[in-house]
């Protein structure tokens, strides 16, 4: 059983190590949405081993051979470091996303001219900019 669970940590590090790959390597990828679904799938799985575990034997660790508890927390290290530095470039990349976003919608806006000034009833101008419909083409 704990081998089963040792598997899901060494599958769900690779799958991150490969992502943050990707992710800092140049060009398009389009693979990203079987990862993420890879991802779920194997994190779901760990949370049911784990509840799993918890019911049926709630003292499982302390019955593990010291060369499966050495492979198991080796396993969990190697999880929490690979998962620090894909959160970090993910949190990045969507940075750059938002960053990227915002910065064409201005761009949109200042070419659509879709600003306007309004005068109130006191002679003051107040200037709003209305919202520039913006479509992405995911399929470039």
């Amino acid at each position: 059983m704990a081998n089963d669970f040792i598997d899901l940590l060494v599958s769900l590090t690779a799958i991150m190590e490969e992502e943050t790959d990707r992710l800092l390597a140049p060009g398009r990828h389009n693979d990203f949405a079987e990862m993420v679904v890879a991802k779920t799938k194997l994190v779901g799985a760990i949370e049911a081993k784990m509840a799993q575990h918890a019911r049926t034997r709630d003292t499982w660790l302390a019955t593990l051979d010291e060369e499966t508890n050495d492979r198991l927390m080796t396993a969990i290290r190697d999880l929490g470091a690979v998962a620090q530095v894909n959160a970090s470039v993910l949190e990045r990349q969507i940075d750059l996303s938002s960053e990227m976003m915002s910065v064409v919608a201005t761009e949109a806006r200042r070419l659509s001219g879709t600003r306007s000034a309004i005068y109130g009833a006191s002679g003051i101008l107040s200037r709003t900019e209305t919202a520039t419909p913006i479509s992405i083409n995911a399929t470039l």
